[in-house]
């Protein structure tokens, strides 16, 4: 089966369930060759290297690390990258860190235009465009770097089960360093479960319809303690306006 009926048959599972898990080896062939070549692909995840903490968090935790990037697509056009701005939720959709807007330090540019995320970028534009028609997009791109060890579990959705506020939303595996657990859930919008994945290697992917499901993902905690510990993702939501 070539690439365009792959995602074409992804594109239909999401219209019909409202959301999708994907291994990476079945996302690979759907990519650019460019956008996982071992080169190309080992740059963009050595970027959640060194990033700096989140302290926005309302509980406390000095667990995540992150960086952030907006970019603009409308029909016809290329998608590019807009001024740096701050996140913002509203705390209908993040009770624990909505309601103010945060300042996170922006993608390295040269990761942003790599051929990578702009292979992400592309394919994610393509995918929700086949489910919703073609539209203007606002996207927010985010690296997480959620730590675990001796002073406790990491959390990658401290505000539990939730919706982002969006329209699609893209979750991709980039590395899982020494940690178990970190299952992803998605349930409907009376809370039934609907079906759970662990995103377990590079490319491994989650995508949700954000106004149908809920999403989260359960803590992560470290195999061994006494050495580095941490989940790698990246985050791309897609909102029209």
């Amino acid at each position: 089966m070539d690439a365009i009926n792959q995602r074409h048959r992804l594109g239909d599972h999401l219209h019909t369930n409202g959301f999708a898990f994907l291994e990476g080896a079945a996302f690979d062939p759907m990519l650019p060759p460019e956008a996982i070549a071992p080169t190309a692909w080992n740059s963009f995840a050595a970027s959640w290297d060194g990033m700096p903490i989140d302290t926005y968090m309302a509980d406390g935790g000095r667990y995540r690390r992150r960086r952030f990037a907006t970019f603009t697509a409308t029909p016809g056009d290329i998608i590019r990258r807009a001024p740096h701005q701050p996140h913002y939720q509203t705390r209908d959709y993040n009770t624990l860190n909505g309601g103010i807007e945060r300042w996170f330090e922006p993608i390295d540019p040269a990761i942003a235009n790599g051929p990578s995320f702009q292979g992400l970028l592309e394919f994610t534009r393509s995918l929700f465009e086949q489910h919703a028609g073609t539209a203007p997009w606002h996207i927010e791109a985010h690296q997480f770097r959620i730590e675990t060890g001796p002073h406790g579990a990491g959390q990658p959705t401290p505000e539990g089960m939730h919706r982002d506020g969006v329209d699609f939303v893209l979750v991709l595996m980039v590395q899982r360093t020494n940690i178990e657990q970190g299952t992803t859930t998605i349930h409907d919008l009376n809370g039934t479960t609907l079906g759970n994945f662990t995103l377990t290697h590079p490319r491994d992917a989650a995508l949700v319809d954000d106004r149908r499901v809920f999403h989260g993902v359960t803590p992560v905690i470290p195999i061994n303690p006494t050495t580095q510990a941490h989940r790698d993702v990246l985050v791309l939501t897609y909102r029209k306006v």
